[in-house]
């Protein structure tokens, strides 16, 4: 009898607990439900607007127009970094990071009113078909794009295409015009520029963007300079705008110790997420310096960020642009997209990446200009977001005489350079070494040259105080824009400027 009485008890107990339960899970749903209610009527109205206006609107209406416009105004609200992509933005976006696209294979400049060709990419579809660097771009199929002021971007797009597909190019060399008949392939896109010696123990590489291809160019680089008894190496990461994520991490992780701390996340949505090193990096030893300007954004922030908290490298320069936001990108099957921004980036020392939204966030870096950054150290400061510098490199803005100003709008060092390789072309294409390079700038007479072709070309004439001020600057320019025809490319370039950078400078001084 005792025993049934415990059991009516404890059936009477549990039939209480159950219920108290009940009711709890009742209104917990029940106030779940009154919120998803609130929120879809909230997201609904939109809905029902663009409904409205598809029944009722006096006049025809393009819906999907609406809809991008809508959407568009929707994610405008958010912050500066969160866009609706249309299908040809979306692709045009996805090939400027991929590791490559379909097309002939060339890189080009306008100078006047013509394209020129600097370089026929080896192995591509334009250099089996006999383009070379300094030719002239007059058409495109049928289509004129010389002396048109024909847009850049619309030159390179009726270039692209299909690979297997065919397209005529007419190009002027040597006052003769020569059209080629060319099948576009696949084009490998390159994210280190240049990668050389400046010593014999300095490395200098260039890296421009993070790319799908950027760590396995970059250790590329790496092993090449190594064996060539680099003992400190310069990262250029100046202007490098970023891109995928995965390849900071993957360069980070080259000169870090084990569980070093490279990058951690964090959003409303997203809890803290840490991204650590594996200790395999065969770099973790290597004196490293880092270039940085306002140019300097995303990906290439958090490599300059994880390396200078972890006290890897010196990071020489001014303040990065700040942006440290992690974009989620959710496509559309009519092949638009969107790309949402979800979480923040923040260094090892917790700096947040990102700088403050504001009325005029596009014009900040402009604004650094106005508040005296880019030329005083002390304006740079650690709550205006970006990566600060280590050492600190201002503007120089003490080479920019009347003359120098003038040059530099009308592009006469470019022109010039181009000019000089349609006469020099046999010579500077079978230059392949630096070291012959430089003695044959030495002996070319480019400065008499020169302010020979600014005179007879443009009406300019520097005087002799002028000249005294711009001179190393426009010349060591002038240099470097001839070297770039020869074989060496970009890495004459780079090197030949190097000269006359002071970024570079400070940080050779700074290691």
């Amino acid at each position: 009898m005792k025993n049934n009485k415990w059991s009516i008890w404890a059936v009477v107990v549990l039939s209480v607990l159950i219920g108290v339960l009940s009711t709890m899970f009742y209104f917990k749903v029940k106030e779940r439900r009154a919120l998803y209610d609130v929120k879809y009527r909230d997201w609904r109205k939109l809905n029902l607007i663009l409904e409205q206006v598809d029944a009722n609107y006096v006049d025809t209406i393009d819906t999907k127009t609406l809809t991008d416009v809508a959407v568009e105004a929707v994610l405008s609200k958010l912050d500066p970094h969160s866009t609706y992509m249309p299908p040809a933005v979306r692709e045009e976006s996805d090939n400027s990071l991929a590791a490559g696209f379909d097309g002939i294979g060339i890189q080009f400049n306008v100078p006047n009113d013509t394209a020129i060709v600097i370089e026929s990419i080896a192995g591509g579809p334009a250099q089996k078909s006999g383009i070379i660097a300094g030719d002239r771009l007059l058409k495109v199929d049928d289509v004129n794009i010389a002396g048109v002021h024909y847009p850049q971007d619309s030159m390179v797009r009726r270039m692209k295409g299909p690979a297997g597909t065919k397209v005529n190019v007419t190009v002027k060399r040597d006052g003769e015009v020569i059209p080629f008949e060319i099948t576009r392939g696949k084009i490998p896109l390159h994210s280190v520029d240049a990668a050389f010696m400046t010593s014999s123990t300095e490395g200098y590489v260039r890296v421009s963007k993070f790319s799908r291809s950027t760590y396995e160019e970059f250790v590329k680089a790496l092993s090449s300079l190594s064996a060539q008894g680099m003992k400190h190496l310069v990262v250029d990461l100046r202007d490098n705008t970023g891109g995928y994520f995965d390849q900071a991490l993957l360069m980070s992780n080259l000169f870090l110790p084990k569980d070093s701390l490279i990058v951690f996340l964090e959003g409303r949505k997203r809890p803290r997420e840490d991204y650590r090193a594996d200790g395999h990096g065969p770099y973790q030893e290597l004196p490293v310096s880092l270039l940085i300007n306002e140019g300097s954004a995303s990906s290439s922030e958090i490599f300059a960020g994880a390396l200078q908290d972890n006290h890897r490298a010196i990071v020489v320069g001014r303040r990065s642009f700040g942006k440290g936001l992690v974009q989620e990108p959710i496509n559309f099957t009519d092949g638009s997209g969107i790309r949402l921004t979800v979480a923040r980036f923040h260094t090892p020392s917790g700096r947040c990446i990102q700088k403050p939204y504001t009325d005029d966030y596009q014009l900040e870096v402009y604004k650094r200009y106005g508040e005296a950054e880019m030329v005083q150290k002390d304006s740079m400061k650690i709550e205006k977001g970006g990566i600060i510098p280590d050492v600190f490199v201002p503007l120089d803005t003490t080479r920019a005489s009347d003359f120098y100003i003038k040059c530099n709008r009308k592009a006469c060092a470019m022109r010039f350079a181009s000019d000089y390789f349609d006469k020099h072309h046999a010579e500077l294409s079978n230059i392949d070494d630096y070291v012959q390079l430089l003695d044959y700038l030495d002996k070319a007479q480019l400065e008499k040259k020169f302010l020979a072709f600014v005179r007879e070309k443009d009406g300019l004439t520097p005087t002799r105080k002028e000249w005294e001020e711009s001179k190393s600057y426009i010349m060591t320019q002038i240099r470097a824009l001839v070297g770039r025809y020869s074989a060496l490319g970009d890495n004459a370039f780079y090197h030949i400027y190097l000269a006359i950078d002071d970024t570079y400078a400070a940080a050779v001084t700074a290691r």
